[in-house]
C-alpha cells in the first residue's frame, strides 16, 4: 500500500490529510496519508530513514526552505522560488522537491483579479511568500513583501501608511497568524485604509474567515481564502508523485 504525508510543526489544523483521505474513499485508492508533526527539521531525517514506504510528502509551515538541504534535487519551478511544499520519492531513496503552491495560487486567484489590482502587499516573507512572489511575477503583477524585520527591497509593517495601502489594492496574506486556533490573530496592517477596491486573499482556509479577510469585508473589501488554493495544490502533488 502506497503511503503519503505531510510534513510541518503543529499541523492538526491541516485539511490535507482529510482531503487526501477522501480522494482514496471516493476513487477507491489503496493508500494511506500521515502527518509527520515535528518540533524542527532535524526530525525529518528520521521520517526518511524509518519511513521507507513513503511515496510522497508535502511539506508545509515552517520547512518549505529548511527541507531543501534533505533533498537531492529539485524541480525548475521549485527552484527558481528558493522553497518546497511537495516531494517524491523513488525507489532507491532519491528525493526531488516540487513546488505546487505556485500552480494553486494562479489557478485560484486568477479569476478573481480586477483592472486595479496591479501591485500587491505580500503579508510576510518565508516559504510561502516566495511562490506568491514568483506568481505575481508571472502574471505582471507588482509585488513587495511586508516583513517584521524587512532586508532590501521590503518593507516594514510600520511603514503601511495611506499612500502604501491605497496603491496596492491586493493584499495577500502568507502568514499564519489567524490559523486555528489561533483565530483571534491577524497580520498587524493599518486596516481603516481597507476599500471596496481592495481584495484580500488569505492563504490560510480554517478557519473559513480568518480576521484579516473578516475585518477587510466589513470595509467592502472583496475576500477569498486558500481552499481553493489548497485543493488545486494538492491535486498537482498527486499527479507529480504517480507520474
Amino acid at each position: 500500500m502506497n503511503k503519503y504525508g505531510l510534513i510541518g510543526k503543529d499541523v492538526s489544523y491541516s485539511y490535507s490529510k482529510q482531503h487526501f483521505e477522501q480522494k482514496f474513499t471516493a476513487e477507491d485508492i489503496k493508500a494511506t496519508y500521515q502527518n509527520f508533526d515535528i518540533s524542527d527539521i532535524g526530525g525529518v531525517q528520521q521520517i526518511f530513514n524509518i519511513e521507507t514506504d513513503l511515496k510522497g510528502l508535502n511539506v508545509t509551515i515552517p520547512y518549505k526552505e529548511k527541507i531543501i538541504p534533505f533533498l537531492d534535487e529539485l524541480d525548475e519551478t521549485a527552484q527558481k522560488i528558493g522553497a518546497v511544499n511537495t516531494i517524491k520519492l523513488l525507489p532507491g531513496g532519491k528525493r526531488i522537491g516540487y513546488n505546487t503552491d505556485a500552480f494553486g495560487f494562479i489557478k485560484s486567484i486568477f479569476p478573481l483579479l480586477r483592472n486595479q489590482h496591479t501591485n500587491a502587499l505580500v503579508l510576510g516573507t518565508g516559504g510561502a511568500s516566495k511562490a506568491i512572489m514568483h506568481c505575481l511575477n508571472s502574471l505582471g503583477i507588482q509585488g513587495k513583501q511586508v516583513s517584521r524585520t524587512p532586508e532590501a527591497h521590503q518593507c516594514s509593517y510600520d511603514q503601511l501608511d495611506e499612500k502604501i495601502m491605497t496603491s496596492h489594492y491586493l493584499i495577500i496574506n502568507c502568514t499564519p497568524l489567524g490559523t486555528a486556533p489561533n483565530t483571534g490573530q491577524c497580520p498587524d496592517i493599518p486596516y481603516k485604509f481597507i476599500s471596496h477596491k481592495h481584495f484580500l486573499f488569505d492563504l490560510i482556509y480554517n478557519p473559513p474567515i480568518t480576521k484579516f479577510l473578516a475585518l477587510g469585508k466589513q470595509l467592502g473589501a472583496q475576500i477569498s481564502n486558500g481552499q481553493k488554493m489548497l485543493e488545486f495544490q494538492a491535486e498537482q502533488s498527486w499527479d507529480i508523485w504517480n507520474s
